[in-house]
């Protein structure tokens, strides 16, 4: 079974310094019909006018995944990080029992754009920590976060996995998926047939009760996505 969440249809915030797109209810956004996917909890597409961010707030008990797409992020935060995210690169805050942090785009040129992610964990009140990592390349199915940190994964406090998809015209890749567990696919770019359904950028996915999920590229188009393995 597969359920597509369309681009148009999330919900929005716009500023004068940032649009955001919410996959589920967030802030000032709700819709009971959307209110996340087992443990995933917030997918944003945030665009960040240059020279503008997000002051100083707090976070309790969640994980928290940023993807740049385009900038970058001038990342600070009460555990003594102060770090820049360039596009490409993942970062994973673990808030355990608290943690303050702000996130801005430090080009007076540049918008940033990019992807934040929030996961429900499945352990409260441990220390905070905070990591961050570029992965290579690669064509298909490459895992960024997991519960074991397996493979140079970052370690996420659920069980639950995180891949990035990239294909290219073409191309394909299949995700096996274990009896009782929900697969939701989000498109960062271009376009993306998901067991016979086209997504476009912004489009999500949910797919459950199927052996495998599978993926698809045609015509000229490249494809990145981000896949999420829950229980």
């Amino acid at each position: 079974m597969i359920q597509v969440r369309h681009s148009n249809e999330r919900g929005a915030a716009e500023y004068i310094w940032l649009k955001s797109r919410h996959t589920f209810s967030f802030a000032g956004y709700y819709d009971h019909e959307h209110m996340g996917v087992s443990a995933l909890r917030v997918i944003n597409d945030d665009k960040v006018t240059p020279g503008n961010g997000f002051g100083t707030h707090s976070h309790q008990d969640m994980e928290i995944i940023s993807y740049v797409k385009k900038g970058s992020i001038e990342h600070k935060d009460s555990m003594g990080n102060v770090k820049r995210l360039p596009a490409g690169e993942f970062q994973l805050m673990t808030a355990g029992r608290g943690v303050t942090h702000s996130e801005y785009n430090p080009s007076n040129t540049v918008p940033l754009e990019f992807i934040q992610i929030w996961i429900q964990p499945n352990v409260y009140g441990i220390e905070a920590s905070y990591q961050q990592k570029r992965f290579d390349n690669m064509d298909g199915l490459q895992l960024i976060a997991s519960p074991d940190a397996r493979d140079g994964s970052l370690l996420i406090h659920q069980d639950a996995c995180l891949f990035q998809l990239r294909l290219k015209a073409d191309q394909n890749a299949s995700h096996p998926l274990d009896p009782g567990r929900t697969v939701y696919v989000h498109v960062v770019s271009g376009d993306l047939v998901v067991d016979g359904k086209r997504l476009h950028e912004g489009d999500g996915a949910t797919v459950k009760d199927v052996k495998t999920v599978d993926f698809t590229v045609d015509g000229n188009s490249i494809s990145e996505a981000l896949l999420f393995d829950l229980p």
